[in-house]
């Protein structure tokens, strides 16, 4: 996935995926669901990659997908992991994401994105294909998930959750990047608006149901909630969508707090990592690099209250567990 700015309009562009293979239970892409082959690379930091770590953990995914946790500040060779010991991640064997695009495709010369599934044994990558990632995740690994994970594609709700997700993905998740890197006017302008109006009605919607399809967490619960969760951190002042922080949209706030404090979701979230990344590699939009002190995290905390709308969570599954040592993010505040 590369970004590119149209000279012409200013507007923000975002290059399709180009590695777009499918595991599934079958292997009819030539690539079949098996425990332990697959390495998910993700940063903490991007949404997209977010929307694979909560799933993960909601299915109970850990034990047949390894994760690789890339450092959120990248350079020019892609994103790196310092985190390691040595600089390399201990089941890949790479310093840098990039190489594993390299050994799918030698001439590849397109961006490095998260998420990333890398098969182990070859070291190639296999997609980068984030919105159908999360849908395998639920359809095509089953035999894979634990007892109690929840259907967060169900079948009665799947038109309605895809409506959703087409509307949330051009007006929210996409919106705030073509408003941070808009290079005119009217862009920047027409994204703010579609946002706004679009954040309005997702209130609207949610002010009188718990969840944004049926009574249950779904899939477009997930994708808005990575968006929301870095409104305030980073969207509000460093991409400019400031008409109101969430903080200040009652329904949308207390919704999300619902989400954070729901087993799978907050639990993935790293605000040092967000605002990191943010603040630090987009150097055009922050040529100083410093990193905000605020907002107060603790608010996340609060009481939202939305218990009263009724809705079951996880429907007729159960919560996961604790994450696992290793994948445990650090306190937040």
């Amino acid at each position: 996935m590369t970004r590119t700015i149209d000279r012409e309009t200013g507007k923000f562009v975002r290059s399709p995926n180009h590695f777009t293979a499918r595991i599934t239970s079958d292997g009819r892409d030539g690539w079949p669901a098996e425990p332990g082959r697959y390495r998910l690379v993700v940063s903490r930091a991007c949404p997209w990659a977010s929307r694979a770590l909560v799933v993960r953990r909601l299915l109970g995914l850990e034990k047949a997908i390894s994760v690789a946790i890339a450092d959120p500040i990248q350079d020019e060779r892609s994103w790196r992991f310092t985190l390691d010991p040595d600089g390399r991640d201990p089941v890949l064997g790479i310093r840098f994401l990039g190489e594993a695009y390299h050994a799918a495709e030698p001439d590849y010369d397109g961006g490095i994105s998260v998420p990333a599934v890398v098969d182990v044994p070859s070291g190639k990558l296999v997609t980068n294909d984030y919105p159908q990632i999360t849908l395998d995740l639920s359809t095509e690994w089953t035999a894979y998930h634990r007892e109690g994970a929840p259907d967060l594609y169900p079948d009665r709700y799947r038109e309605e959750i895809d409506e959703v997700n087409r509307g949330v993905y051009r007006d929210v998740n996409a919106a705030v990047y073509e408003a941070g890197f808009a290079a005119k006017q009217e862009a920047y302008d027409d994204a703010y608006s579609r946002l706004f109006a679009r954040l309005d009605e997702l209130s609207d919607r949610l002010s009188g149901q718990r969840f944004l399809a049926g009574d249950t967490i779904t899939e477009a619960d997930i994708r808005l909630f990575t968006t929301l969760v870095r409104f305030d951190a980073v969207y509000h002042g460093h991409f400019k969508c400031n008409r109101n922080k969430l903080s200040e949209m009652p329904v949308l706030w207390a919704y999300a707090r619902d989400l954070f404090q729901t087993p799978g979701f907050g639990d993935t979230v790293d605000f040092d990592h967000i605002k990191r990344h943010y603040y630090q590699v987009h150097e055009r939009l922050n040529p100083s690099r410093i990193v905000p002190k605020g907002p107060d995290l603790s608010a996340w905390a609060a009481p939202h209250g939305r218990e009263a709308l009724g809705g079951r969570p996880f429907g007729e599954g159960t919560p996961p567990g604790p994450p696992a040592t290793a994948e445990t993010v650090p306190p937040q505040w």
